[in-house]
């Protein structure tokens, strides 16, 4: 395919052609152009070529290389403490539920009687007398007693009653 020609080329108007050539680039402000496509970074190009080489082994991977092998699954059992555990909490929850969901209408109507006992007249008289007892301890004057003198008495044994002593442990 060749160059159009001159003719076939779309005319500029006059009056905007003029316009074109009375322009005045200086008074334009200066600004910064901003690169808003830029290139990816060194890292980024070393994440896409691993994620690349990734699929592409996954896809190519021979599936004959591969070898039959037989899963063991294992069944763990609880041990003691898990089953006594569970076993209360079972039973926590039979207790709150039959505590919820007790029936109210079943109780039997009950009248509370207060008693005011009244003590008998020798336990009247037994208190008054510890209080007399208590009073005349917290009444009383040590300085009213008389000095005393201890003696002490530590008789040693004889001389044949070490002998019989020594002669039973013989």
């Amino acid at each position: 395919m060749s160059s159009p020609a001159k003719e076939d080329l779309p005319k500029v108007p006059t009056d905007f052609k003029n316009e074109l050539e009375k322009f005045d680039a200086g008074k334009m402000k200066h600004t910064e152009t901003k690169e808003k496509n830029p290139l990816p970074s060194k890292e980024d190009v070393i994440q896409e070529k691993q994620r690349h080489e990734l699929f592409t082994g996954v896809s190519t991977f021979n599936k004959a290389k591969l070898k039959r092998t037989n899963t063991l699954e294992k069944i763990v059992l609880p041990t003691k403490e898990v089953l006594t555990q569970e076993k209360i909490y079972d039973r926590k929850q039979q207790v709150l539920q039959s505590v919820t969901g007790f029936d109210r209408s079943k109780l039997k109507k009950t009248k509370t009687v207060e008693k005011n006992f009244l003590p008998t007249k020798e336990v009247i008289e037994q208190e008054k007398g510890s209080k007399a007892i208590l009073q005349g301890i917290e009444t009383f004057d040590p300085s009213k007693l008389k000095p005393t003198e201890t003696q002490e008495k530590n008789p040693l044994p004889t001389k044949e009653v070490i002998d019989q002593e020594k002669s039973g442990a013989a």
